[in-house]
């Protein structure tokens, strides 16, 4: 197995930013200003190739480029379709952000803002949510990045931003592992979700129930017991062309899930394992993220 290294980003990047109405996409295209994007936001879809070519035009003018795009009718997704077509015709590299949210969060901003979904027609917010989620799903599966904003605030999506994107173009790789528990539901974002209700459950202990994966007691337990140490060799070793073939592929993010039943004890130590062993792979950023602890 080769070491993994990091993949310079092109001369001259596009990003497309977009994804579901309510989901961040101003707060993002703000976060990306200040990490010294060029953001154009508005611009017809079918004027993005144009656009490039006056850059490449004329070099050194705008290095990074992000163009906000959205879906507001069925006529402007087409035109989303035909420009990105365009984009790949011409031989122009470009990555697709998307930013997701649940439908309660997005329900809940609308409402706030006192503002119609601008695909719910005469129906409800929630009918244009869903009307814009199926036009979307396959501009999401298609996306080098996704970031599910449910959980975040104006602050978090602007750091998030930061960490991705910096003044010499985004990290090498940034890895979210994230533990979760099933009863609340499998994360939206996640890339590789491991189910580690294989493990016997400290709840059903004693003195190891009112403590957490982050207990040392806890961690122990959860480590020794059969499979589990080997489940995370094997894992870490799975990951390892993944993590390089995202480097080939140009894609600089992805979210881990680790998931037990509540999201308290097994998945939490489990992802603090998996995060300390893939922090020491090369050119790799990791971040932890507790999804569901405290929530019992």
């Amino acid at each position: 197995m080769s070491e993994l290294s990091p993949v310079k980003p092109p001369e001259n990047e596009l990003l497309i930013v977009t994804g579901m109405s309510g989901a961040g996409r101003t707060t993002a295209a703000h976060a990306l200003e200040d990490t010294g994007w060029y953001v154009v936001e508005g611009l017809p879809p079918e004027l993005i190739s144009t656009m490039m070519d006056l850059v490449a035009r004329n070099p050194g003018s705008v290095q990074k480029l992000a163009v906000v795009l959205d879906a507001r009718s069925r006529r402007l997704y087409s035109s989303m379709q035909e420009g990105l077509a365009q984009i790949a015709a011409a031989g122009i590299t470009y990555r697709v952000l998307y930013l997701e949210a649940s439908d309660e969060l997005l329900v809940r901003r609308f409402e706030q803002g006192r503002r119609p979904h601008p695909l719910q027609g005469d129906g409800r917010i929630l009918q244009g949510i869903h009307a814009e989620r199926e036009l979307l799903a396959p501009v999401k599966d298609q996306a080098d990045m996704v970031i599910d904003t449910t959980e975040l605030n104006v602050h978090g999506l602007a750091n998030t931003i930061n960490e991705l994107f910096n003044e010499d173009g985004p990290i090498t790789l940034r890895l979210n592992v994230m533990s979760f528990g099933f009863k609340y539901g499998v994360p939206a974002d996640a890339n590789y979700v491991a189910d580690v209700r294989f493990i016997p459950n400290p709840h059903w202990v004693p003195e190891l129930r009112p403590l957490t994966g982050q207990d040392a007691t806890v961690r122990e337990y959860v480590l020794v017991n059969e499979g589990a140490g080997e489940f995370v060799d094997r894992y870490v070793e799975a990951l390892k062309p993944v993590l390089e073939g995202y480097r080939r592929e140009n894609k600089h993010y992805a979210t881990l899930a680790v998931g037990c039943t509540g999201g308290k004890h097994r998945s939490v130590a489990i992802s603090e394992e998996l995060a300390r062993r893939l922090a020491q792979l090369p050119s790799v950023t990791v971040n932890v993220v507790h999804r569901d602890l405290g929530r019992e």
